[in-house]
C-alpha cells in the first residue's frame, strides 16, 4: 500500500510552520531596518532644483559665507532661501549671459521668488529653530555636512528624533566658536577655547522634553 505522504513531508510542514511563525518577526525587523536606512531618511538623495546651483563653486571655490544666501539663520527659526535679487546682486555683473542663469533672470524680471525645493524637510509636527542653535555654537556643517563639496546639496544626516536627542543629551562635541559657525573646514586650534568652555560661555542647556520640538 502506497503512503499518501512521504516521511519528507514532516520536514516540509515543520519548515513551513517555522516560516509562518518567523514571518511577523522578520517583517518587523525589515521595517525597522528600512526606517533607519538612508533611503527612508532621504539621505544622499538628489533633489531637483529650479536653478542649477553648485555649492562647490560658491561655498567652496569662492568661499561665500552661508549667511550671504541664508540671511536669516541667526535671527529666525528658518535659515531662509536666496532671493532672485540676491543671485542677481552678483550675476548682473558676473556670467550675466550664461544660459544656466536664464531661470534666475526670468524670475528676477517677473518679480517672482525662485521656487527652491526643500532638501532638509522635517515633519510638520517638528519645531526647529536655526537661530538658537547658531547662537549656542552649533556649526552649519554639524547638520548639513560639507556642502562646499556638494555639487547639489543633499541631506547628510538622518535628522531623526534619535539623532537629535543624541546631540541634545551631549552637545559639547558639536560646539565651536560663533565666529566659525559657517566655516566648512574649521578645526579647533591650540589657542581656541575647549568645547566645555564654549558650553559655559554660551550657556548651553539643551532640553530633552517632548515640548522642545513637539509644540
Amino acid at each position: 500500500m502506497a503512503w499518501i505522504f512521504t516521511p519528507r513531508a514532516n520536514t516540509v510542514v515543520r519548515a513551513v510552520a517555522a516560516g509562518l511563525l518567523a514571518a511577523p518577526a522578520l517583517g518587523a525587523v525589515g521595517l525597522w531596518a528600512y526606517a533607519r536606512s538612508p533611503l527612508a531618511q532621504n539621505m544622499r538623495q538628489p533633489i531637483p532644483q529650479p536653478v542649477q546651483f553648485d555649492h562647490r563653486h560658491h561655498a567652496g571655490d569662492e568661499a561665500i559665507d552661508c549667511r550671504y544666501c541664508h540671511s536669516t539663520v541667526e535671527d529666525s527659526p528658518s535659515a531662509g532661501y536666496p532671493s532672485q535679487a540676491t543671485c542677481m546682486g552678483c550675476h548682473a555683473q558676473i556670467w550675466n549671459q550664461s544660459p544656466l542663469l536664464e531661470p534666475v533672470r526670468q524670475f528676477y524680471f517677473a518679480d517672482r521668488p525662485i521656487p527652491w525645493s526643500r532638501v532638509h524637510d522635517l515633519p510638520d509636527f517638528v519645531y526647529f529653530n536655526h537661530a538658537i542653535h547658531v547662537s549656542k555654537g552649533v556649526g552649519c556643517v554639524t547638520c548639513h555636512g560639507r556642502v562646499d563639496l556638494m555639487p547639489s546639496v543633499q541631506q547628510a544626516q538622518p535628522l531623526s528624533m534619535g539623532w537629535c536627542l543624541d546631540c541634545h543629551r551631549d552637545p559639547v562635541p558639536n560646539l565651536r566658536p560663533r565666529e566659525a559657525i559657517t566655516a566648512m573646514r574649521w578645526q579647533p586650534g591650540p589657542g581656541d577655547p575647549t568645547p566645555e568652555e564654549l558650553a559655559r560661555r554660551y550657556d548651553v542647556q539643551p532640553r530633552t522634553n517632548c515640548t522642545t520640538c513637539h509644540r
